[in-house]
């Protein structure tokens, strides 16, 4: 079992409060490593790092095509220890190996994306209408960044968060969930290796009580980036607000899958299924909402509980598993008390709704995936997201109650739509009140595509060339071109 440390200042410090937290592998249900418990004095560490790094340190005086290279080189070593970085994610969240590997690979092209747009960041010359004035924009870096990211994909978030933050000029503090830090922790020490000079990424880990609001109420911290709950995110905005803070976030879902009689029902059934049971449910984006055309309710549905009844669980870092573990106790936890309140609401079970039995599957968080129908659009269960491998099942009648009933959400992070009909597809997803919807696919990504959701889904947005203005200023310069300077026209009364 590995003792990990804090990543300050490019180097490995041991928490300033002497402790460590257990790290449980969520598969076997043991500790299999340890993390710093960080405090208010590593806090101040780390955001000390991060702004001499920006002041006085080399990135400062670094150009904008140096740092693109610096990047780079980050992304190819991510690519380069792909499979060890991979384990380790494993080992913290449970998630599919084969997942991990193919996440990581993506994290690896987003880097580089970065690394590219890096010295691509530019100003405008203004045709302003007072002569012998020169009027131009420079975009400068909005200062040091707190990264905070989630316990279900730590290095994806990682890699959204401080490529295009880097790629400004900004430097960064990130802290990881307590349940999945490990791998964070380890890759820092590769951004030191591809070159990256001290203090522009510190990683220090910690539980978010301790260690967050010291991080979030810094005052040399200039901009709040976070991946989580929308009740966590309500209190960070709260506290940046408090200190006229910039803040990005992108928070939960409910996001509604939505299929019509006419789709490709082969299709639809894989899109439902990886869209809800994909990562045991834990991803903001999951069609935990599966809208499904009356005309075909029945037979959709038997067939989508034929494919369901085939997942194979077990250990996640078997080729032939197909859904692992839920990655903490709490979650577990929370998952299960939704099965009580959906039958108590009066949901109808259809497949799954207990902890999951069988080989190889013993001693961790497994829950047999879940599947409701008779679910009402107003049940808890169809309101609030769980993050979970549950999955409510919701009749429609025609193209108007689907938009209604996928609109009728606290959320608009995203949505999927199956249908041939390309108009009825370019309305509904027009309609859509959704950060990003899906056609006749499901969970698709592009780092050139910009993530992000409406509503209490979040603000702002990662991927894609609107990601790096997240972390610029744009600052408006003014000069005078005249032979002979302009008076003050100010007379003092």
């Amino acid at each position: 079992m590995q003792t990990y440390s804090h990543w300050i200042a490019g180097e490995f410090r041991a928490p300033e409060s002497g402790e460590w937290i257990d790290t449980i592998d969520p598969y076997r249900g043991e500790v299999w490593a340890r993390i710093p418990a960080g405090n208010v004095a590593d806090a101040n560490l780390a955001v000390a790092a991060a702004k001499r790094a920006m002041t006085t340190g080399p990135w400062s005086k670094l150009t904008a095509s140096e740092r693109g290279r610096i990047i780079g080189k980050i992304g190819d070593l991510l690519l380069t220890h792909v499979d060890r970085l991979a384990e380790l994610e494993v080992r913290d969240n449970g998630k599919l190996m084969a997942e991990m590997r193919g996440q990581l690979k993506f994290a690896s092209d987003y880097w580089r994306y970065y690394a590219g747009l890096a010295d691509k960041i530019e100003g405008s010359v203004m045709p302003i209408e007072k002569p012998d004035m020169l009027g131009f924009t420079l975009r400068e870096p909005v200062g040091v960044v707190l990264a905070i990211t989630a316990w279900n994909s730590p290095l994806n978030f990682f890699a959204l968060k401080c490529a295009p933050a880097l790629a400004a000029g900004c430097a960064v503090v990130l802290k990881p969930s307590e349940f999945s830090s490990v791998s964070s922790l380890e890759f820092a020490a590769l951004t030191k290796e591809a070159g990256l000079p001290d203090g522009v990424i510190n990683v220090i880990s910690g539980y978010g009580g301790d260690v967050g609001p010291a991080l979030v109420e810094h005052p040399d911290v200039a901009q709040i980036t976070f991946t989580g709950s929308d009740v966590t995110g309500t209190r960070i905005y709260e506290a940046a607000a408090r200190h006229m803070k910039r803040v990005a976030m992108e928070l939960g879902g409910k996001s509604p899958n939505i299929v019509f009689e006419d789709a490709d029902l082969d299709a639809a059934i894989g899109g439902a299924i990886s869209g809800i049971f994909g990562a045991a449910g834990q991803m903001c984006t999951a069609g935990s909402r599966l809208l499904v055309q009356n005309s075909i309710k029945q037979e959709f549905t038997q067939r989508l509980l034929e494919a369901t009844r085939s997942i194979k669980m077990g250990d996640p870092m078997d080729a032939a598993t197909q859904m692992g573990p839920l990655s903490t106790t709490p979650q577990y936890n929370k998952v299960l008390e939704y099965i009580d309140v959906a039958r108590a609401e009066g949901a109808r079970l259809i497949h799954g709704g207990k902890p999951a039995e069988g080989p190889g599957i013993q001693g961790g968080h497994f829950i047999e995936p879940t599947i409701f129908t008779d679910v009402s659009n107003n049940m808890r269960i169809a309101q609030e997201e769980v993050f979970g491998p549950i999955l409510s099942l919701i009749g429609f009648e025609d193209e108007a109650e689907a938009i209604a009933l996928g609109n009728q959400i606290a959320y608009g992070l995203a949505a999927g739509v199956w249908t041939r009909d390309i108009g009825r597809m370019v309305r509904v997803s027009k309609a859509l009140h959704a950060g990003t919807v899906w056609g006749n696919t499901y969970r698709t990504y592009s780092y050139m595509m910009p993530v992000g959701g409406m509503k209490r889904s979040g603000i702002g947005r990662e991927y894609g060339i609107e990601a790096i203005n997240e972390f610029l200023e744009t600052k408006s310069i003014m000069i005078s071109t005249a032979a002979t300077p302009p008076r003050n026209n100010f007379v003092p009364r």
